[in-house]
């Protein structure tokens, strides 16, 4: 490539076009606002909200986050506006962003995916919905539809009923075969698949002898979890023919491309957001100079080009 010439970032998952593939992750990056002093969103390919309920949710009972060795625990339990809530006051702001903006949702029923879906749909402007199937820290829905691919694929066959939007679904690596769940969502319609949520954790004070966390178990995610996701994200890329999501301990640009030669589409970032508020901004930086200095003109071009 000659001194200059500019490079391709531009990627498209599942019909949505992004300028380029990395998404600032559901739950780490709040509604958008909360970045805005840190980040200039339109640096970023996209945003995924954190994810919406129907009614307002509080969360679960502190303490909710803490540090590991190289990740973090999190058991914040889908804290968030509701839907109405949402729409009345994120939305405003969402659909102003220069940007992609896609939509998590989560529900205890299937037929409230579904209302969620077709009100979501109405607003307009909404790239895509990413459907969390995956959630550990909550007691009812999430985790009970995705560890299992024929309640995954109720959920995503209603969500299907209700819009034409892209649909994305986030998995779980908690499960015995997520290539299966995987398989499954796909045949009840899902456009593309994000890969893996986080880890169920836990931490114990010794001191006092009791759970660090108030809900006792969380989310474990960070870089401790990065060999996980890359396995399962190879795993899935085997069982399913959709652009896939990689997620799950990237931080460097370098993570980020192990991510897209495994086959990833796109990557989310997450954690490393609580840690360096612009990590997704730098990591877009750093794919173009790795593109720059190999001779890579278009970054899909690098998509699933692990060699056996």
């Amino acid at each position: 490539m000659t001194a200059g010439t500019n490079v391709d970032l531009r990627v498209n998952v599942a019909g949505i076009e992004l300028a380029n593939p990395v998404l600032l992750a559901s739950g780490t990056c709040g509604y958008g606002e909360e970045l805005e002093p840190f980040l200039t969103l339109a640096d970023v390919g996209g945003i995924i909200t954190k994810t919406i309920t129907p009614e307002p949710r509080a969360g679960n009972s502190p303490p909710r986050i803490i540090e590991t060795p190289s990740g973090m625990l999190n058991a914040i339990g889908l804290q968030n506006p509701g839907l109405e809530g949402f729409v009345e006051h994120k939305w405003p702001f969402l659909s102003k962003l220069d940007t992609k903006v896609i939509v998590n949702i989560a529900a205890p029923t299937v037929e409230e995916h579904g209302e969620m879906t077709a009100r979501i749909d109405a607003l307009g402007g909404v790239a895509g919905i990413e459907v969390n199937i995956s959630c550990p820290n909550i007691k009812e829905g999430g985790v009970l539809f995705g560890c299992s691919p024929t309640a995954s694929a109720d959920v995503v066959a209603t969500v299907r009923r209700h819009t034409d939007l892209p649909i994305i679904v986030k998995l779980t690596p908690n499960v015995t075969d997520i290539a299966a769940i995987a398989r499954s969502v796909v045949d009840a319609g899902a456009d593309a698949v994000s890969l893996i949520n986080t880890l169920v954790g836990m931490a114990v004070d010794l001191d006092t002898r009791r759970p660090v966390l108030g809900n006792v178990t969380g989310g474990l995610s960070g870089p401790a979890i990065k060999p996980v996701a890359l396995a399962l994200l190879w795993k899935v890329r085997q069982a399913v023919d959709v652009p896939l999501l990689g997620l799950g301990g990237i931080s460097t640009a370098e993570d980020a491309l192990e991510f897209l030669v495994t086959g990833a589409s796109a990557i989310q970032v997450g954690t490393a957001t609580f840690v360096r508020p612009g990590a997704a901004a730098q990591i877009v930086s750093g794919i173009d100079a790795y593109c720059r200095d190999t001779g890579v003109t278009r970054v899909a071009d690098l998509v699933g080009t692990l060699r056996s």
